[in-house]
């Protein structure tokens, strides 16, 4: 099974939080690629993040947030 392209972009989203400070969260612009709102709007959607421009990452959103990241170092 392949990543659809809409799951490779919910990544490079989940991509952009700072694990190590998770007070810190991020914020998707309007004016930001129509590709990447559309990815904040679905994790948002999923409930992996609490705002649909971005926000900070949920319990849930955490774990897949780590999970991406750690994908990242392994395949880099």
């Amino acid at each position: 099974m392949r990543y659809t392209h809409e799951q490779l972009e919910e990544m490079e989203i989940l991509l952009l939080f700072n694990l190590a400070a998770s007070e810190e969260g991020i914020k998707v612009h309007k004016t930001a690629r129509p590709e990447a709102v559309a990815a904040t709007i679905r994790l948002y959607e999923k409930g992996l993040i609490t705002q649909k421009d971005g926000g900070y990452l949920t319990n849930i959103g955490m774990r897949a947030a780590e999970h991406a990241q750690q994908l990242q170092t392994i395949l880099s």
